[in-house]
């Protein structure tokens, strides 16, 4: 078993990392900036090192400090988590160099599943159905309208090294198609260093549906089950839901088992998520990520099983815990991505300091998070607080529990997007399970539904915002309390080589 490993993250996943470590008996150490100097996984950690100023390419994109920081704090394991280096092949060689286990795919895996196109061509020889497209990226407009033609209106236009729908556009005919190609190769160019873009055909309103992997260095590979991640904002997914409302156990098996296909042909070690465009019954490889995703959780709920804790007994060399006759899945789990943004202003972000914070409970719920009253949300990074999810024993029973935990949960100071969430979770579509990558934009009206609330619903906050007030001198005296016992910080000078 690995003894101490540095989390190279933030916020709700290193907290989230670090209680996995804790239960398993593993020390942990933070890397942070300057903006995170006193968040809450700072102080979780057995020891944290400050690595640079808040801007990413100074502190958590940079690579150097961050290898200097594992290699000086004597860790034998660095989990990504996701986001910032979680996908970069530069990051998880620096450490195969260094002798420090990545908690991950090799960096062989990363490379060839993070680039599109050729993640596609892989897919393809193992034998996923992959949407037709072009084989390479399309250099010239003349090609690329052959190209189109030959795949059929309409197309989309994709990015090679993207992600995350950054830089993807569609095009409808021919006379859409040159400005759609010089988009996004400009928006590919500025992002990701690389103006390269491909072809594939569009699907009209699909599901975004995807299959959680789990692989140990033994050569076992299984399936999680499925996620359903349609409920989308210009690509971003919001709420995610475990399992889905349309797949069937047959539809599941066929599935999982060419995920499993899919990450035996790669080699795969680790948790990953193979996603897939789902219409009409067919299903589409889209891209795989290679790392633990952000709606881990809802797997975890209605399969009992710890990924985080799995992915770091296989980083040690042990085989997988459980086999592929053990995934059971029961009963349903969803969601919510809770943003400091504001909703009635198209989500803009929303930093600024928690003058309030209660989170809600009771039975079947669960909440993610890395902030507490008086945290200062930078306004630098992705400005998500917490994950909400709930469990119950069918699909209607975790819609009404999310409602309450949303009605319950009381955040003060900044504009957050759970009227969003509120809005959605009584949608008649939603509720009915009429899901598709389009929701949000076809359902015009969820604006009108959150003012409503917005409105008429008199918040739990007015009710219990004396709490706040009252326990300001009790919540001192703690945070005083809590001081003494905390770990000493280690400034990013005393780092060895930065």
């Amino acid at each position: 078993m690995l003894n101490k490993i540095l989390v190279a993250n933030r916020g709700e996943i290193a907290i989230r990392i670090m209680r996995a470590c804790r239960e398993l008996g593993i020390k942990t150490v933070a890397v942070y900036s300057d903006a995170d100097k006193g968040a809450l996984f700072v102080k979780y950690a057995d020891e944290a090192y400050h690595i640079g100023p808040s801007q990413l390419s100074e502190s958590y994109l940079n690579i150097k400090k961050i290898v200097s920081a594992a290699k000086k704090a004597g860790v034998d394991g660095v989990h990504p988590g996701y986001g910032f280096l979680s996908e970069n092949p530069g990051f998880a060689l620096a450490l195969e160099k260094a002798g420090i286990k990545f908690i991950g795919p090799s960096s062989r895996v990363i490379e060839l599943m993070g680039n599109k196109i050729a993640a596609r061509r892989e897919m393809k020889k193992a034998g996923v159905p992959v949407l037709p497209g072009t084989e390479g990226c399309v250099s010239g407009i003349e090609q690329a309208t052959e190209a189109a033609a030959a795949i059929g209106y309409p197309v989309i236009i994709k990015p090679s090294g993207g992600g995350g729908g950054i830089g993807m556009r569609v095009a409808n005919g021919p006379d859409e198609l040159k400005d759609a190609i010089e988009s996004s190769q400009k928006v590919a160019g500025n992002t990701f260093g690389l103006a390269e873009v491909y072809i594939e055909k569009y699907i009209s309103n699909p599901r975004h549906i995807e299959i959680q992997i789990m692989g140990d260095s033994q050569g076992n590979v299984v399936y999680l089950g499925e996620r359903e991640c349609s409920i989308q904002r210009r690509y971003q997914k919001l709420i995610e839901e475990a399992p889905s409302p349309v797949i069937t156990p047959e539809l599941r098996k066929k599935m999982g088992e060419v995920a499993i296909k899919a990450g035996k042909w790669v080699n795969y070690e680790g948790a990953g998520t193979i996603e897939f465009i789902f219409s009409n019954g067919q299903f589409y490889f889209l891209e795989a990520n290679t790392r633990v995703q952000v709606e881990h959780p809802v797997t975890e709920m209605v399969t009992g099983i710890d990924i985080v804790k799995e992915q770091i007994m296989v980083a040690s060399g042990d085989e997988l815990s459980f086999k592929q006759e053990d995934v059971q899945m029961r009963g349903w789990a969803i969601e919510c991505r809770i943003n400091a943004e504001d909703p009635l202003n198209e989500f803009a972000p929303s930093a600024a300091k928690l003058k309030g914070y209660r989170s809600p409970g009771g039975i079947g719920v669960r909440v993610d998070s890395g902030v507490h009253t008086r945290y200062n949300i930078p306004y630098l990074y992705d400005p998500m607080i917490s994950k909400l999810i709930v469990w119950g024993r069918t699909r209607e029973e975790a819609i009404a529990r999310m409602r309450r935990a949303l009605y319950e949960y009381i955040i003060v100071g900044v504009k957050t997007n759970i009227p969003f969430h509120k809005a959605v979770l009584v949608n008649p579509n939603f509720v009915a399970g009429n899901l598709h990558t389009h929701f949000i934009e076809k359902e015009t009206t969820l604006l009108d539904e959150m003012k409503r609330i917005m409105s008429e619903e008199q918040p739990l906050e007015e009710k219990l915002s004396e709490i706040f007030d009252d326990t300001r001198r009790i919540a001192a005296i703690a945070a005083v309390a809590a001081l003494t016992q905390l770990p000493a910080e280690i400034d990013e000078d005393e780092i060895t080589g930065v």
